[in-house]
């Protein structure tokens, strides 16, 4: 049974139509990435599904009991307040500390709850706002450019614990991004959406079509074999491919 679906969804924001008749569905472990050039509607999708922006037409169903976590793309801390990790886990309602502790374990950043938020790197930052997503133990996680501001190694290993997190809770993820470089291939499926749904299907597939070729150009392919290149930690390969974008 699907975690979510979207059904002909069209959205009006100011009289303008930001997603025109988009349909997909969303299975039980799967990792979705949503790619598209600014203001083809991405970020209204997840708005959408979330329930803070209402369709116009067509409807968004979810699971029932489904559980979202959702990671933003970042979140203003007051500098003069100095709050350790484990008091912000704790925020809005307590949490039991066993289970902070395991969710930042799973996130990648174990042993940081006593570290001050302001003290954090950008890496650990998003870390800490991805484990604290997970305290809900969530069916489904969503992503909304929550690599903004990393360079592109500290987006690599970010997306890298992000199908670590997938492989240990069995939870699906859907990710907006535009760091074609690396959601390519941290994802099982990819959606281009430019006002409506141009091509999806799994990575190699989408980077061939020619709708994505016409918003992004040719040349993630290069960059997608880098990534993996990367990601399997074989270095016994040149480094052509570094530029492409």
């Amino acid at each position: 049974m699907s975690l979510i679906s979207v059904d002909h969804l069209t959205v009006r924001l100011g009289g303008n139509t930001v997603l025109n008749d988009v349909n997909f569905a969303m299975d039980p472990g799967e990792i979705v990435t949503i790619v598209g050039p600014n203001g083809s509607g991405k970020s209204t999708m997840l708005r959408s599904i979330i329930g803070a922006v209402k369709p116009n037409h067509g409807q968004v169903w979810l699971r029932d009991g489904l559980r979202i976590g959702y990671v933003p793309q970042s979140l203003a801390i007051d500098t003069t307040l100095p709050m350790p990790v484990h008091r912000f886990m704790a925020l809005p309602t307590r949490v039991p500390r066993a289970k902070i502790e395991s969710a930042l374990e799973v996130a990648g950043v174990a042993g940081l709850s006593r570290r001050a938020m302001t003290d954090l790197s950008g890496g650990q930052f998003q870390r800490v706002l991805l484990a604290r997503a997970l305290l809900g133990d969530p069916h489904l996680l969503i992503l909304d450019e929550a690599t903004q501001g990393l360079d592109q190694p500290g987006s690599a290993a970010f997306y890298r614990q992000i199908e670590d997190v997938r492989k240990r809770l069995g939870c699906g993820v859907l990710m907006v991004s535009h760091e074609l470089h690396v959601v390519m291939s941290a994802s099982d499926r990819v959606i281009c959406l430019n006002g409506h749904v141009c091509c999806e299907g799994r990575p190699e597939i989408v980077a061939e079509a020619p709708a994505y070729r016409a918003l992004f150009g040719t040349g993630t392919q290069g960059a997608l074999a880098l990534y993996r290149h990367e990601h399997t930690h074989s270095h016994d390969h040149d480094h052509n491919h570094e530029h492409t974008h």
